[in-house]
């Protein structure tokens, strides 16, 4: 499976936000799309969906142009998990999550025992398994993330968009769902996630789209990518790289230095200088 953006430029009623973009993944990767607030990401996004026109290139999945595809079957192929979400009924989650079927069925069908189970199998991967008959609009705001996610993956995508999938949740379910990314990509599903953490392109191996405040943008691999220079031209903050140790694993991290006296040492154009090493 390929998923490609072969010289997209989009963004509102003509006006270009992003020009030019062509990369392309495979089965089992991560993209993660780093960028300060405002540079384009969730345009991207919508662009990507369909939902706004794009002014030049294509979106194809398997060398099929999303474009041209009828809106089930796009959706049968690329799902999405939105940053926020609020129905206007009182749905349960497991109502929500079930709605994620709805592209593997018929125009008028209704949810079967296997739409069903589905999504209580993906509930519980999730490990929120018991939030099943809560009323969605009454958990909180993770919770409520949690199950979007949820709802996405039983859709069963061979692509899966995240816009910003860890916003909302605390530090531990941050995690669950980093480590969820890694065993989609592992089971073979193409994961293309927004985040302001370049950390999380670090945890996931992801490839890395970094969208520049200029307009500009480059893509690499994230140890290509998530570098001193590149960040700082990027996000406007100097970057320290940090490296440590656990077992016979490299953990590295990203510190942002905001002490205005704070400059990046200029060997950090090349290697990282400021990094601290130990055993944990």
């Amino acid at each position: 499976m390929r998923f490609a953006l072969e010289e997209l430029t989009c963004g509102y009623r003509g006006k270009r936000v992003l020009s030019d973009i062509s990369i392309s993944v495979r089965t089992g990767d991560c993209l993660c799309v780093l960028g300060c607030n405002g540079v384009g990401k969730t345009t991207l996004f919508k662009s990507i969906l369909g939902l706004l026109p794009l002014i030049e290139g294509r979106v194809t999945v398997d060398g099929r142009e999303m474009q041209g595809l009828p809106a089930r079957e796009r959706a049968r192929l690329i799902g999405y998990v939105p940053q926020a979400h609020v129905p206007p009924f009182p749905y349960t989650v497991l109502d929500i999550v079930v709605m994620g079927r709805v592209a593997h069925q018929g125009m008028f069908a209704s949810p079967g025992k296997q739409d069903v189970e589905i999504a209580r199998q993906t509930l519980d991967s999730l490990g929120i398994l018991h939030l099943a008959d809560c009323v969605y609009t009454q958990i909180s705001g993770g919770e409520r993330q949690m199950a979007l996610i949820a709802r996405a993956l039983t859709q069963q995508p061979a692509v899966l968009l995240m816009d910003e999938p860890t916003a909302n949740l605390d530090f531990a379910n941050q995690a669950r769902v980093l480590e969820r990314v890694c065993r989609l990509t592992g089971q073979g599903v193409i994961v293309v996630m927004t985040s302001h953490s370049p950390d999380h392109a670090l945890r996931c191996d992801a490839k890395v789209l970094l969208l520049e405040r200029e307009g500009g943008h480059s893509f690499g691999t994230a140890q290509e990518m998530i570098r001193p220079e590149k960040l700082n031209r990027a996000y406007g903050v100097p970057v320290c790289i940090t490296e440590g140790r656990y077992r016979n694993h490299v953990v590295r991290g990203c510190v942002p230095l905001i002490d205005a006296d704070v400059k990046p040492d200029a060997s950090d154009n090349d290697r990282t200088d400021q990094r601290k090493e130990e055993t944990l």
